[in-house]
């Protein structure tokens, strides 16, 4: 009777035991299922976002890198397209000058001939006719090459095409501020002033 009983009490014991670690671990599993894994899955994420910034920080500088290098060949190749420029401009501009004095050369033979051609010869009229046609052959070859004299007797005068030597005080009043005498006529390059032409202007 007394084994029947102790062995009663041994087994309520037992299963008390038994339904407070029942219990325990009904309230542990929710917490484990929350992050079953528990931190090994944040860390390679982490690492992924890591990665690829990485990959993108370095692709931007590969960039960077590549649009630096073109910038400075653009930059070398235009200083050398201004210097190329340059030089040909300098080079135009010599040639023409070099061509329009080749031009005045067979003038300058002209005027030696007539010189020496006056020197044997009292004809005047004779010498003054080679002098004219030397004349109109300059004339005409400055002409060609874009230079127009003018005269601008009793024109208002205008400081951007004369030069006024000197002023002369006149009484009518309606030629007051215009030329009276040109002293040396002006020249014309196109559409620019090569000289001003020399004046006498009233006042």
């Amino acid at each position: 009777m007394g084994n029947n009983k102790h062995t009663e009490d041994k087994d309520a014991r037992f299963s008390q035991e038994e339904a407070v670690k029942d219990e325990n671990m009904e309230k542990e599993s929710p917490i484990a299922e929350e992050n079953p894994s528990g931190d090994k899955d944040a860390a390679p994420a982490e690492e992924t976002e890591e990665s690829s910034l990485r990959k993108e920080v370095e692709s931007l500088r590969t960039q960077v890198e590549k649009e630096k290098k073109e910038y400075l060949f653009l930059m070398a190749e235009f200083d050398n397209f201004r210097k190329r420029t340059l030089k040909e401009k300098s080079e135009i501009m010599k040639n023409a000058g070099e061509n329009v004095l080749k031009g005045l050369l067979p003038i300058m033979d002209d005027f030696e001939r007539g010189i020496k051609a006056s020197e044997n010869s009292d004809d005047s009229d004779a010498i003054k006719e080679g002098m004219k046609l030397i004349y109109n052959k300059l004339k005409k070859y400055l002409s060609q090459n874009g230079v127009k004299e003018f005269d601008p007797s009793d024109d208002v005068f205008d400081a951007d095409r004369h030069e006024a030597i000197s002023v002369v005080p006149v009484p009518d009043e309606s030629k007051k501020g215009k030329i009276l005498d040109t002293v040396e006529k002006g020249y014309m390059i196109n559409d620019k002033v090569l000289r001003h032409a020399k004046v006498v202007v009233a006042q």
